[in-house]
């Protein structure tokens, strides 16, 4: 059993990583730190200047805007500075109306919003705003974590300073785990202390349930199904965490005002790590024990994952979560840990390398893929397959085959990562 001192650090950590969001949290953070800078500034800006990171602009190029039937960064800046409250986190576009949509839009045919690449080294998660208004300017600077403000400035003068390490695991680095840690306190913890991750559980269900509500993206979870859907895929419980997951993905992607719980900054992985699990669990009949464990399993095999990947890289968000749900979803078929690391192996063997081309509805598909072969994943671990240390990236030790992957995706995939970038903002 984990020791109580380090029970309560893993608490501690995944309360900070699973969080509920509204929209992707890439153009979010953006909108949270133009509202940190409007807020020092103490009035409305005359011009906003953004600077991202390569990493920060492709994923938030093409993903709706919350409340607003709108696609990109320049309205999520100007609602941002418009309606944005920073102590709403990654909820900061809560209070976004059809009034405050139709002054962004004004603020836009203004020119009055720019958005360039932020020249020089600096995280793969970075944003910089700079507002201006007469001889008052403001600027903030978040870096490391999507909610990491690690300097704000007001006509020159540093209001606040963050000189700790701000890299891309920031939020993480501070628990050392193993995956056997991973599924020790998943475990054993008394179930008082983990019931939080029960609220994921509400929050991506409803989520899903509302997705179908509407018409959102490209209507993956709708299309599954739907007659057409039911028919090719069958009335299964395959079917239903399929479309229960991507369902959710599309409203998210969509820019539905539906808030989702997040995994490590991402809604998609916090969806990828709770749907197939929730599903399954209540499919299965697995007691609610079980079902809250394996949610705990899922999310916090995520986390780790993350701690060596980084919060942004090349490597697609729905490798890490999907392999942390089917971590859950092989412990609620009854596997043992070595059955856990099997399945993270077969994961692994799968699905690294791939490509993250930014955040889109399109997204849905990828998530879906995921999930498909973490159920895939499982089904082999609970018998005891797996892809063994000859093949490819995978090692007898499982951690070691989850570093082979992380540093595929944090070092190996970087030139992938440009090319992809120059790919996206070079269409004829």
């Amino acid at each position: 059993m984990i020791p109580e001192s380090k029970r309560k650090q893993i608490i501690a950590l995944v309360k900070r990583e699973v969080v509920p969001a509204m929209g992707c949290t890439e153009p979010v953070a953006v909108s949270l730190c133009v509202a940190k800078a409007v807020e020092t500034l103490g009035r409305q800006p005359e011009t906003i200047d953004v600077q991202l990171s390569a990493n920060m602009l492709k994923n938030a190029m093409g993903v709706g805007i919350p409340g607003t039937g709108m696609v990109g960064l320049p309205i999520a800046i100007a609602l941002g500075a418009l309606v944005g409250k920073s102590e709403y986190m990654l909820e900061v576009l809560r209070d976004v109306t059809p009034e405050a949509v139709t002054r962004g839009k004004e603020m836009i045919s203004e020119n009055r919003i720019s958005v360039s690449l932020k020249n020089g080294d600096c995280d793969k998660l970075y944003i910089e705003v700079h507002v201006k208004s007469g001889d008052s300017n403001a600027v903030a600077i978040i870096s490391g974590d999507h909610t990491h403000f690690v300097m704000v400035e007001k006509n020159g003068e540093v209001i606040f300073s963050d000189n700790a390490k701000s890299g891309n695991n920031s939020a993480t680095e501070d628990v050392a785990l193993t995956l056997h840690d991973v599924y020790d306190f998943s475990t054993t913890t008394p179930l008082e202390e983990i019931a939080f991750i029960n609220e994921a559980a509400k929050l991506n269900s409803e989520a899903s349930r509302l997705s179908l509500l509407g018409n959102y993206g490209h209507e993956l979870g709708k299309t599954l199904s739907r007659p057409l859907g039911r028919g090719i895929m069958g009335e299964s419980m395959f079917s239903h965490i399929l479309s229960a997951t991507s369902a959710a993905c599309d409203a998210r992607m969509a820019g539905a005002k539906i808030p989702v719980m997040s995994n490590s900054g991402s809604g998609n992985q916090g969806i990828a790590a709770t749907m197939p699990v929730v599903v399954f669990g209540n499919e299965n009949h697995n007691t609610e024990e079980e079902i809250t464990r394996a949610l705990m399993l899922s999310h916090l095999t995520a986390i780790y994952i993350k701690q060596s990947l980084g919060r942004l890289s090349a490597l697609c968000g729905c490798v890490v979560a999907s392999t942390g749900s089917s971590c859950g979803i092989t412990y609620l078929m009854g596997g043992s840990y070595e059955q856990v690391a099997y399945s993270v192996k077969n994961m692994i063997a799968n699905l690294a390398g791939m490509v993250c081309d930014g955040a889109k509805p399109s997204c849905a598909l990828k998530v879906t893929s995921g999930v498909s072969t973490a159920v895939l994943s499982a089904m082999l671990a609970v018998q005891n397959k797996h892809v063994s240390s000859i093949e490819g990236l995978i090692e007898e030790d499982v951690d070691r085959s989850i570093h082979n992957m992380t540093r595929i995706g944090s070092e190996g995939m970087n030139e992938t990562d440009r090319m992809v970038l120059e790919i996206m903002t070079n269409k004829k």
